[in-house]
């Protein structure tokens, strides 16, 4: 088991449990946003604030801001506009915020990286582990297993945090994907 390790977050409610289990766990997290799928900018913005937010909690824990480029990120999707939330758009996705996360990890020498994305109820684990087996560094941990939703939507609570109402493309905005514990 590497020590320190990189997390991509997808936002402060994700992050709460993740990075309350790793903690415990024994791992030494550095926090990583780089969600240029979120879109309108105000959101992905609202986003990372909540994230300083449950860094804050945890002590200060350090929090990487990568640059936005939805531009970018709309260019490495083209063609999977029309697909709808979980269809062949979303591992696509998934590949572009994790190859940023592993180039991350790798620029600060960090040995392992990870992301929040298991812990939601609405993101396929299985998914995420296929798209992320591709980075040799990446660490498959469910943060869904031990409650970790649960966990997370009460933390979430507990510390007055945005909690969105969709994945955070443009795409799923008008879909009635509902990302939050109803």
């Amino acid at each position: 088991m590497c020590k320190k390790i990189l997390v991509h977050c997808c936002c402060g409610p994700c992050a709460t449990s993740s990075i309350q289990r790793l903690i415990d766990e024994g791992y030494d997290p550095v926090l990583c946003y780089g969600n240029s799928n979120i879109w309108p900018k105000q959101e992905n913005d609202l986003r990372y604030e909540n994230l300083l937010k449950v860094a804050e909690h945890f002590g200060g824990l350090p929090v990487i801001r990568q640059e936005y480029d939805h531009e970018a990120w709309l260019e490495f999707v083209k063609g999977l506009e029309s697909e709808p939330e979980h269809g062949k758009r979303c591992p696509k996705c998934f590949e572009f915020n994790l190859r940023a996360a592993y180039e991350e990890a790798k620029r600060l020498g960090i040995d392992c990286f990870t992301t929040t994305l298991t812990v939601s109820k609405y993101k396929n684990s299985k998914v995420i582990f296929q798209v992320g087996s591709q980075f040799d560094t990446f660490e498959q941990i469910d943060f869904k297993k031990k409650d970790g939703f649960a966990k997370s939507c009460s933390m979430a609570k507990e510390l007055g945090l945005y909690r969105q109402q969709y994945c955070g493309c443009e795409f799923t905005m008008n879909e009635g994907v509902v990302e939050e514990d109803a």
